[in-house]
C-alpha cells in the first residue's frame, strides 16, 4: 500500500505543526478495527480515535451518509434551517431527556455550552454561577473547560484560570457536599473517568449527588464526552446508575468521525438559551449530522450497544486473566469497551509501545494506566488477538517475574 503523499508525513508535521502531541506512527488507511501505515503494516486499533470511531473506521453506511450529503449541501449556518439537523436534534431528545439540544463542533465546545447554560440559569435562579467539578477530571482544553477539569498537569502555564469552579474529590459524596456554598449552581461530572484513569462512579456517589441537587436546587451535569454514545455498554453512561442528569454532553463517537458535539437538556433547562445568547458557526454542520444519524441507524439495526456490552464483558475477563497472571498488574477498570489495564508503576508508556511493536494501538490514561477502547461492534476474533497482543507484549515486559 502506497502513501498518496510522497513526502515524509512525520517530518512534515515535524516541521509545520506546533508541537502539541507526542505521535508515535504514520497512519494512512483504516478498515474495519485495523488501520494501516504507507509500507502496508497494519495494527489492530482499540483507540478508535480516542473513542470517535466507534463503528470502525470507514464503515459503509458512515461513508455513503458523508459522500451523499456532500453532494448535496455542505453547509448552511444556522441562519437557516436543514434537515439533518432536525432529525439529529429529534434523535438526541428521544434518546436522551426528552429536551432540546445545541448542536457544535467538538466536546470542549459542548461542555463549554453547558458551563454557559448552567451560569445562565443560575444567573436567572439567585445569582448563582460556581460549579463543582472532581479532581481527576477532564472536561477539554480551552480556558473554561481547563478550568473545570480537576488535573493540574494540564492546568500548568495557564494561570489565571477562569472562576467560578471548586473541586471535590470523585466518588467521595462527603467532599462534595463539603465544596457546596450559596454560590454554588451545578456539580459537574464523568460517569466514567477516561482521561483520569478510567475510574468508574460508584452508583452511591452518583445517586448521592442526584439527591443532594434535588435537596439544594441544583444542577447535576454529566459529561458523556467519551463515556457515551454506548461505549459502557448502555447508550449514555449515567444509565448505569439509575438517575439522569439535568443536563450532558457528547461529541468523540457521536459525529461517526467528524467533528460533532451536542449539549443535550432536559426539558425545564431547554428554554434557557435564547436567540443571541450563544451560537456557533460550524456547529449542526450537515455532513457531521448526515453521519451522526447514520451512526444512530446502524446503532439500531445491529445492536451495537448491546453488543458492546457483551464483548467489554469478554475482553474484560481476558485482561483480568493477565492481573492474575502478573504481579506487575494492579487491576482491570471501567465498564463495556472503556477499560483500563492499571500497572502498579508508571511503565504505562512502555507496554504501550510493545503492545505497537506487536502491532495493537492503545492508549494511556495517565503514566500508570493503558485505556483500551476497541470499536463498539469489533468482532470475538479481533477481541481474542488483541489478547494474544496483550499477553505477547506483557511476556516481553514481565515475563521472566510472572508468577
Amino acid at each position: 500500500m502506497s502513501n498518496d503523499n510522497t513526502e515524509d508525513t512525520a517530518a512534515l508535521c515535524a516541521d509545520y505543526q506546533m508541537d502539541t502531541y507526542v505521535r508515535t506512527a504514520t497512519i494512512v488507511k483504516g478498515r474495519g478495527s485495523r488501520v494501516f501505515a504507507p509500507n502496508g503494516n497494519q495494527f489492530l486499533d482499540f483507540t478508535s480515535g480516542i473513542s470517535v470511531v466507534a463503528l470502525g473506521h470507514a464503515h459503509p453506511a458512515v461513508v455513503e451518509a458523508i459522500k451523499s450529503q456532500a453532494e448535496t449541501l455542505v453547509h448552511a449556518s444556522n441562519l437557516f434551517y436543514t434537515p439533518q439537523v432536525g432529525l439529529l436534534a429529534r434523535k438526541l431528545s428521544k434518546a436522551g431527556l426528552g429536551g432540546k439540544c445545541f448542536l457544535c463542533n467538538s466536546g470542549a465546545e459542548a461542555n463549554e455550552a453547558m458551563i454557559k447554560l448552567a451560569r445562565l440559569w443560575g444567573s436567572q435562579n439567585g445569582g448563582r454561577y460556581e460549579i463543582v467539578c472532581m479532581r481527576g477530571s477532564f472536561h477539554g482544553r480551552t480556558l473554561a473547560t481547563l478550568s473545570a477539569t480537576g488535573q493540574s498537569k494540564v492546568q500548568k502555564g495557564f494561570d489565571p484560570l477562569m472562576p467560578g469552579f471548586a473541586f471535590a474529590d470523585f466518588n467521595d459524596l462527603e467532599s462534595v457536599k463539603a465544596a457546596v456554598t450559596e454560590k454554588t449552581v451545578a456539580v459537574l461530572f464523568e460517569c466514567v473517568q477516561g482521561e483520569g484513569g478510567v475510574v468508574p462512579a460508584t452508583e452511591e456517589f452518583v445517586q448521592g449527588v442526584r439527591a443532594l441537587c434535588d435537596e439544594k436546587g441544583l444542577l447535576m451535569l454529566c459529561d458523556e464526552i467519551q463515556c457515551g454514545m454506548g461505549r459502557t455498554g448502555r447508550m449514555w453512561a449515567f444509565e448505569h446508575y439509575g438517575v439522569a442528569p439535568d443536563a450532558f454532553t457528547s461529541a468523540k463517537a457521536l459525529g461517526g468521525g467528524l467533528p460533532l458535539g451536542a449539549l443535550i437538556a432536559s426539558p425545564a433547562l431547554s428554554g434557557v438559551f435564547t436567540p443571541g445568547s450563544h451560537g456557533t458557526t460550524f456547529g449542526g454542520n450537515p455532513v457531521a449530522c448526515a453521519a451522526s444519524l447514520a451512526v444512530f441507524k446502524v446503532f439500531e439495526e445491529e445492536k451495537v450497544v448491546e453488543h458492546a456490552a457483551a464483548a467489554g464483558e469478554l475482553f474484560r475477563k481476558g485482561l483480568e486473566a493477565f492481573v492474575e497472571k502478573y504481579d506487575q498488574l494492579l487491576e482491570v477498570r471501567g465498564k463495556g469497551l472503556l477499560l483500563g489495564l492499571v500497572l502498579k508503576e508508571p511503565r504505562a508508556g512502555e507496554l504501550i509501545d510493545e503492545l505497537r511493536n506487536g502491532g495493537l494501538l492503545a492508549c494511556k490514561a495517565g503514566d500508570s494506566v493503558v485505556r483500551f477502547l476497541p470499536p463498539l461492534n469489533v468482532s470475538d476474533d479481533d477481541l481474542e488477538e488483541g489478547l494474544e497482543m496483550v499477553g505477547d507484549a506483557l511476556d516481553i515486559l514481565f515475563g521472566g517475574d510472572a508468577e
